[in-house]
């Protein structure tokens, strides 16, 4: 079996079934990209794991994980400007992080062309909202591709990345998070490596790149013609298509991405049929096929996920067209919210023309109802030690700030910490301003190794700048583990040189399995003035194991429970709370020795010392 990376070099044309993220690849590979840069987050940390597969000597582009989403889009900025076709890729909400760039690079003249690859998150699978950055290419108007399959994925990178460099300009590739992960069998085109050197081309005579005064406008002026060569290069390649039912009865529907998909899965399983207009450039919307198909149909039907972007700007076509088309949109708060999945597509269906649309009968419903399965940090995770540990040093009035990253998920039970949180990097600003004028409540916050470089170092710093009150816990793990174990800045920059570097005296650190030191050194921390810090260390063990296992003469040890010491007060399960416990109807403790990965770290949970380790092991 071929491994993933000789497929994606692979010189003839083949077809293979890929993930969309791993699609992609394969498109900067036939498209001879020449720089990407990321930050990693869900849905798009699968394209790195893709690139990484190739091995360095034949991967036939720079890749280079940024320490966050607005550097990575400057990296492939300033490689673009040279003259090199480049990528950058990242989650919805990192498109905040890079925002003050991003709408910078419509305006600009970018020789080689600029793809952005963005997986936007509808449902909120892997995010801390849904937002639709469809407003923000509007806004920043930026060309956009919005594919509905890795098939299509693969296809509209190329395309982007055809019209980028065409128009010297940016163009974004819209994924979601079921195109960025579904697999599909799809043919790939002919790979020719070239020994095409990077390109050093920058000369401000194709700017300007400095948008003072009245240059601005014009920088403007030249952004809004590059939405129209846009519309004509979409009409050009054919990207918006009509499919025609033949029995539509003058009802259409508008839609894009997966929406469409989920539109088809329905036309499979009922009666009901009606023509599409499935749109492959998203912004600019390319006017003329739009108004062809207003006019050919009475209803018209907009299936769009989140906000009424189409609609909108499709209500106002018709208007300023005089068109009598009955155009129907969103009705409802909750049409504004989720994926439309298949089941919920045949719902709005069915509300839409309930003559036409009849929802099947439920058949097959489970007989129960399942149990939640609420978020759980690994076994073994150093974060949970940590936070038992920490739990210890609190009083009940202390406030504790949470940040992004695995360790936001000590806001569970049992653990309860971490009362507010907003994005990457907030912790130290909110902290701060919650301990203005705080005489009775002490202060943490909580900070990730990545994050630490990613944003949290302004809050940090200024911290130390106005003599915050705060107690800062970084949880340092040595990867980004939360999106798949990437690398970050803190394996090569140790983060207590940098905290001593801003002038950081109160600095402690130890193992978080050590968790009776850790409650001791947490306190002390507390009672300090200003801002002091404590390290909660360990390595993720999810990534440790894994790493483990693959080494010769690996033995897996399993924690064991000692029935005739065990008194069932449940420490272990109620204060400690490892998914590995298994809580027996008759009151006894139990170990899932298919979880229990036999690292211990639950032994000192139990006040009766009945956790050791099985069949001998130490």
């Amino acid at each position: 079996m071929k491994r993933l990376g000789d497929i994606l070099v692979n010189k003839e044309p083949f077809e293979e079934i890929l993930m969309g993220n791993e699609a992609v690849v394969r498109a900067m590979v036939e498209t001879g990209t020449k720089v990407v840069s990321s930050y990693p987050g869900s849905p798009t940390p699968e394209i790195a794991t893709a690139i990484y597969s190739i091995p360095k000597d034949l991967r036939p582009f720079y890749f280079e994980f940024s320490v966050n989403e607005k550097v990575a889009g400057e990296v492939a900025f300033g490689s673009a400007v040279n003259g090199n076709l480049s990528c950058v890729f990242f989650k919805s909400v990192g498109l905040n992080v890079a925002l003050d760039s991003f709408v910078q690079f419509g305006l600009m003249n970018i020789l080689g062309g600029l793809v952005v690859v963005l997986g936007d998150d509808p449902g909120a699978n892997s995010s801390q909202n849904e937002q639709d950055n469809r407003n923000v290419y509007k806004m920043s108007r930026v060309t956009v591709f919005e594919p509905a399959s890795p098939k299509e994925a693969y296809g509209y990178y190329i395309k982007a990345a055809q019209f980028a460099a065409k128009e010297n300009t940016v163009a974004v590739l819209r994924l979601t998070t079921h195109v960025c992960h579904a697999r599909q069998k799809v043919k790939f085109g002919r790979f020719e490596p070239g020994s095409t050197p990077y390109r050093t081309d920058f000369d401000r005579e194709n700017g300007p790149y400095i948008a003072l005064t009245t240059m601005a406008l014009d920088m403007k002026r030249q952004s809004i013609k590059k939405l129209h060569q846009a519309k004509a290069y979409v009409k050009y390649e054919g990207l918006n298509t009509v499919h025609l039912s033949g029995d539509s009865h003058g009802k259409g529907i508008i839609t894009s991405g997966l929406s469409f998909l989920s539109v088809m899965d329905v036309f499979e399983i009922s009666k009901f049929r009606a023509d599409i207009l499935k749109l492959g450039m998203v912004n600019p919307l390319e006017e003329e096929c739009i108004l062809s198909f207003l006019k050919d149909h009475d209803e018209i039907l907009i299936l769009e996920e989140l906000d009424d972007i189409f609609e909108l700007q499709i209500k106002s076509l018709a208007f300023d067209n005089a068109l009598t088309t009955k155009i129907i949109g969103k009705i409802c708060d909750e049409d504004y919210i989720g994926e439309y999945t298949p089941d919920r597509t045949m719902a709005t269906l069915a509300r839409t023309w309930p003559d036409m649309v009849k929802m099947p009968e439920n058949k097959g419903v489970f007989p129960f109802e399942v149990p939640p399965r609420p978020a759980q940090m690994c076994p073994g995770c150093g974060h949970r030690s940590a936070f038992s540990a920490i739990k210890n040093a609190l009083d009940k009035e202390d406030v504790t700030v949470a940040d992004i990253g695995c360790h936001t998920l000590g806001y569970m039970p049992p653990y309860n910490i971490g009362e507010i949180l907003m994005c990457m990097g907030a912790s130290m600003g909110m902290a701060s301003g919650l301990a203005l004028f705080n005489d009775k409540k002490r202060v943490v916050a909580f900070l990730g190794d990545s994050t630490f470089f990613h944003a949290g170092l302004p809050g940090i710093v200024n911290a130390v700048f106005n003599k915050h009150d705060v107690t800062l816990i970084i949880m340092e793990n040595n990867t980004t583990a939360m999106t798949g174990h990437q690398d970050h800045a803190g394996n090569d920059i140790p983060i207590v040189g940098v905290l001593k570097g801003l002038g950081i005296e109160n600095i402690l650190s130890c193992d978080t399995y050590s968790q009776a030191k850790l409650t001791d050194i947490v306190k002390q921390s507390m009672a300090a003035k200003g801002l002091s810090v404590v390290i909660a260390k360990h390595p993720c063990m999810l990534k440790f194991t894994r790493l483990a296992r693959k080494k010769s003469g690996f033995v897996q040890k399993h924690i064991s429970i000692d029935q005739s010491v065990c008194n069932k007060t449940h420490d272990c399960v109620a204060r400690f709370g490892c998914p590995t416990f298994v809580r027996n109807p008759d009151e006894s403790v139990d170990i899932n020795t298919d979880l229990c990965i036999g690292d211990g770290s639950c032994k000192p949970s139990c006040p009766e010392q009945a956790i050791g380790f099985g069949r001998g092991e130490k």
